[in-house]
C-alpha cells in the first residue's frame, strides 16, 4: 500500500452513550501516555469506554476508568486494567477545558478512540448532561426519521414495482 493510499485514522471504539447522555458542546484531539502492553491490547480491541470520564488535576488532564483489558502475552509486564492514563495538551488548551469543565454541569467525556498515523488519540468532549425530557425528545426525533427513511424507501420500491 502506498503512503497515500492508506487510512490516516482508524477507530477503535466510540462511547455511543455519552451522545445520548450528554450534550457535546466542543471536541478536542488528545494523546495518551501508554505502555506496551496496553497498546498491543488496544490494537486487539480489549478497551471499553463506558464509564471513563476525564479530570484536570494540577494542571494535568487525566483519564479515568478507561478500561484495557491485560494483554494476554505480557505476563510481568501487564498493567492495571483500570489505571489513570495522562492525556498530552498544550498549556493553552488545559487551560481552556479547565475553565469550561469548571462550569456547572459541565464535565469531560471521551467519545472515541482511534489511530492516527500509528499512535493511540482520544477524542475528549466538553459536555452538559441531559435531561431525561431531552433523551425522549432525542429518541423521539430519531424514531420520526426512521419513519419517513421507511416510508421513502417504500413508495420507491412500489413506484419501482408499477414501472416494470
Amino acid at each position: 500500500m502506498t503512503e497515500a493510499a492508506e487510512p490516516t485514522e482508524r477507530t477503535i471504539v466510540t462511547n455511543r452513550r455519552a451522545r445520548h447522555d450528554y450534550h457535546i458542546e466542543d471536541v478536542i484531539e488528545t494523546g495518551l501516555v501508554l505502555t506496551g502492553t496496553e497498546v498491543k491490547s488496544i490494537r486487539a480491541r480489549g478497551v471499553s469506554l463506558s464509564d471513563a470520564f476525564a479530570r484536570v488535576q494540577n494542571g494535568e488532564v487525566w483519564l479515568y476508568n478507561l478500561h484495557v483489558n491485560p494483554y494476554e502475552q505480557g505476563n510481568i509486564f501487564n498493567h492495571d486494567p483500570l489505571r489513570p492514563r495522562k492525556l498530552l495538551l498544550r498549556r493553552g488548551e488545559i487551560a481552556a477545558l479547565a475553565a469550561k469543565a469548571a462550569q456547572k454541569g459541565y464535565t469531560l467525556v471521551p467519545l472515541r478512540l482511534y489511530f492516527r498515523r500509528g499512535l493511540v488519540k482520544a477524542e475528549i468532549g466538553v459536555a452538559r448532561g441531559k435531561k431525561l425530557y431531552d433523551k425522549r425528545e432525542s429518541v423521539a426525533a430519531r424514531e420520526a426519521r426512521r419513519e419517513m427513511d421507511r416510508a421513502g424507501s417504500v413508495r420507491a420500491v412500489s413506484d419501482g414495482a408499477r414501472r416494470r
